[in-house]
């Protein structure tokens, strides 16, 4: 790739960055330098101080230590209004939005001007120009509570183009593009880089770093691993290696699928979004024991609908439901429960663990009602954290205890406590939302091994994904969704990947484009 980097002029020095929190030290004096006209990739795996280190650049934390220095002069960030002042804009990975106020009120959120009258629909045409101009589809009236969380992260994009930041932190930007979308984020962040703009582009997906970054800084707990080492002189392998230390598989071998009979399935499903608009329109799917059988599509074309759907989290407004042929259409989550349906949600803050709550009681959410956990109103915490100390251990699970609150934890650790609580069970029907969202690579290997072992022990798995590259990699079978259709329906060994954007984006192309059942 041919650099657009101008080495002349640092935009950001991070000198001797040090930043502790209780039982923490995240940023071990760590040294950042990143140039005008450039993408830079910040690289390491969850907990490694990648967020950390970004949240003092753009002024929510103050380091203990060390200086920054912007454009050669020296600064001290109190608050990201500070920061925004100097160019210096962030996307973060868990949004800061206010879920009540509409997309076009969270952009002028904390702004300056105007400061009496606000011209709602003129703000609504910025933001409404913006989103086709950078292909970040949203709607500027929609309120936040709306929206799913892909289309959430655009609007945080959109916020900061809005104050025209000219030193661009994107955490995960490419989470909820199809292929073609992501090329065009790319040609953009290659345009602004040309033109004077400095990205910091956070990423786990290491094909992508490699394509669109000048030059890569890597952090491991909380150190600098490896500082601006050029793109062009590192493969995807020594990166992770650096990452995680230690060699990572990136494409799990997996054995050929069993399917046996149908597990679940929907038929004709019909269900409203938040707005009361139709967001499933007649999808019909099987899933089989014995397979993987993966959703493909652009965020808010009705994925989120469909799992909360079928797992009694949203009204059903047509169709049918059936767990092992047994109808549970609109049925209480327990009842899911009790048939054996796993559920992994796409917000594993919000919705896949309650924050507050210890690791301990998060991983008994599922099984707390029955022995030997639930014992009538009472709850037998022996027997609970004998639990948790055993999945804590099966699964990996990285905590200081298991009395630590889950909103400690890393995102992938996160991740896993929810695996844990899910797949201890021995479902028989696992719905997976982004199971590696936000995760490294490290994580993503450890959540693609469980999924492919509850596949090879006979469950039926709904992987829905806007990943696909892990659909891919893990599926047996790939439906393509769109506004609440099936598109089609192919053997993993047959896809294109070409097609398949095509398809996430809406045109009906291939073999497959006839609509169907899968």
């Amino acid at each position: 790739m041919e650099s657009s980097a101008k080495v002349d002029v640092p935009a950001v020095d991070m000198r001797g960055i040090v930043k502790r929190f209780p039982g923490v030290l995240a940023n071990d004096h760590v040294d950042l330098t990143v140039y005008e006209g450039e993408v830079h990739a910040l690289l390491g795996e969850n907990g490694a101080g990648k967020s950390t280190l970004m949240n003092i650049l753009s002024g929510l934390y103050q380091p203990d230590e060390g200086e920054i220095r912007v454009r050669g002069e020296r600064v001290s960030f109190g608050s990201p209004k500070d920061a925004i002042r100097q160019g210096i804009g962030m996307i973060h990975q868990h949004f800061m939005l206010v879920p009540s106020f509409s997309v076009a009120e969270n952009i002028m959120l904390g702004m300056d001007e105007p400061r009496f009258l606000l011209d709602p629909q003129k703000i609504e045409g910025t933001v409404r120009e913006l989103s086709e101009r950078y292909n970040l589809d949203v709607d500027p009236s929609s309120k936040i509570w709306q929206l799913s969380v892909g289309e959430q992260q655009r609007v945080e994009v959109l916020k900061m183009l809005y104050r025209g930041a000219t030193i661009l932190i994107m955490d995960e930007p490419t989470a909820v593009l199809t292929p073609q979308e992501v090329e065009d984020l790319f040609q953009t962040l290659r345009g602004m880089a040309k033109s004077g703009h400095t990205i910091i582009f956070i990423s786990h997906k290491l094909d992508e770093v490699l394509a669109i970054a000048d030059r890569i800084t890597v952090l491991r707990r909380g150190r600098l691993e490896a500082a601006g080492v050029e793109a062009s002189s590192v493969t995807k392998k020594e990166l992770a290696h650096l990452m995680v230390g230690r060699e990572v598989l990136f494409r799990i071998e997996k054995k050929p699928a069993k399917a046996g009979e149908v597990v679940m399935e929907v038929e004709d499903l019909q269900a409203e979004d938040d707005k009361g608009l139709p967001a499933l329109k007649g999808v019909s799917l099987q899933v089989r024991s014995g397979e993987i059988l993966g959703l493909a599509g652009v965020a808010g074309n009705g994925q989120r609908e469909l799992a909360q759907a079928i797992c009694g989290l949203r009204p059903v407004m047509g169709g049918v439901v059936r767990v092992h042929g047994k109808e549970v259409t609109n049925a209480a989550p327990v009842v899911l429960i009790k048939e054996g349906v796993a559920y992994i949600p796409e917000d594993r803050h919000g919705v896949g663990s309650v924050p507050n709550l210890s690791v301990a009681e998060n991983l008994a959410l599922r099984n707390y009602r029955w022995p030997p956990i639930g014992n009538g109103w009472r709850i037998n915490r022996v027997a609970l954290r004998k639990q948790a100390v055993e999945l804590v251990q099966t699964f990996d699970i990285v905590t200081p205890s298991i009395d630590t609150p889950s909103r400690l934890l890393s995102g992938g650790n996160l991740q896993k406590m929810i695996l844990a609580r899910e797949l201890s069970g021995d479902p028989r029907v696992v719905i997976a939302v982004h199971p590696t969202r936000g995760l490294d690579v490290g994580a993503t290997e450890a959540v693609h091994r469980l999924l492919l072992q509850e596949r090879d022990q006979g469950a039926g798995v709904l992987l829905i994904s806007e990943d696909l590259d892990e659909i891919l990699s893990l599926a047996d079978r790939i439906a393509v969704i769109y506004e609440g259709q099936i598109m089609s329906v192919v053997d993993a060994e047959d896809a294109d990947i070409e097609e398949l954007g095509l398809q996430m984006a809406g045109t009906r192309v291939g073999a497959g484009a006839e609509k169907g059942e899968a």
